[in-house]
């Protein structure tokens, strides 16, 4: 699926939503393999707390915290000035962000269920991209990383021998297809930024109850490949290569 390179330089990684599961995980990978790791978080008293976490296994990890809400404005204006004012640049964003929102029966589902879901999962990637794209095309090897689902994609969700196929919902699976329009638009506007969206696949965390049938660290290989590989094989990725659209 990707080469890497073992000398690779130290990047600079902005995590959104890092406080627990997907983001807490990848921005603890990416602080142990020597990165420095921004981690964007509404509630700075949870982000310290998971800094130390991370600092109690690896003392020397460069993690930052940094206010970040990604449905509002002035707040995410605001966590790129403290970026863009440091010294660490920015060289990979992770918009891994996300909430679930009601996930019932889709002829019980009303307009007002899709409001709260799409202003994180879509319009937030959206938001943090636009503000923080100058400073991530500043780097040498720029990379735009949407945190996607399986439960977006029309072939998976049309499979019959994936779990995805068996969960009928209509909120947050359009959220992820429209996040994944999105990303593909990314792709062909920024042809100077690899842009690619991650199914991290079926991963225990709090968003689904902890019912995953995957740990959180193979929940994140695919995200730590879109931030450090040299190469990927399409847009769509998930831990064993290419996922369809």
């Amino acid at each position: 699926m990707t080469t890497q390179n073992s000398t690779q330089p130290s990047l600079s990684v902005l995590v959104t939503g890092a406080t627990g599961g997907l983001g807490s995980e990848t921005s603890r990978r990416l602080a142990a393999a020597g990165h420095t790791v921004w981690i964007g978080v509404r509630d700075t008293h949870a982000g310290e707390e998971t800094a130390a976490k991370i600092r109690a296994d690896h003392p020397d990890a460069d993690l930052r915290v940094v206010e970040l809400d990604v449905t509002d404005d002035e707040s995410v204006t605001a966590a790129h000035n403290v970026v863009s004012t440091s010294a660490t640049g920015l060289d990979v964003l992770v918009n891994n962000a996300g909430i679930l929102g009601n996930f019932g029966d889709p002829v019980d589902t009303v307009p007002a269920d899709f409001l709260p879901v799409f202003g994180v999962n879509l319009l937030g990637p959206v938001r943090v991209t636009h503000t923080f794209l100058p400073l991530l095309r500043r780097s040498s090897t720029p990379r735009l990383v949407m945190v996607s689902s399986g439960m977006g994609s029309f072939a998976v969700t049309s499979d019959p021998q994936r779990v995805e196929s068996t969960l009928p919902g209509l909120v947050y699976t359009s959220s992820k297809a429209a996040l994944n329009m999105v990303t593909t638009m990314y792709a062909k506007a920024l042809p100077d930024v690899r842009v690619v969206a991650v199914d991290p696949g079926y991963t225990a965390t709090a968003l689904n109850g902890f019912s995953g049938t995957q740990s959180v660290e193979e929940g994140t290989d695919a995200i730590l490949t879109a931030c450090l590989a040299e190469t990927l094989e399409g847009l769509f990725v998930d831990r064993h290569g290419v996922v369809p659209w």
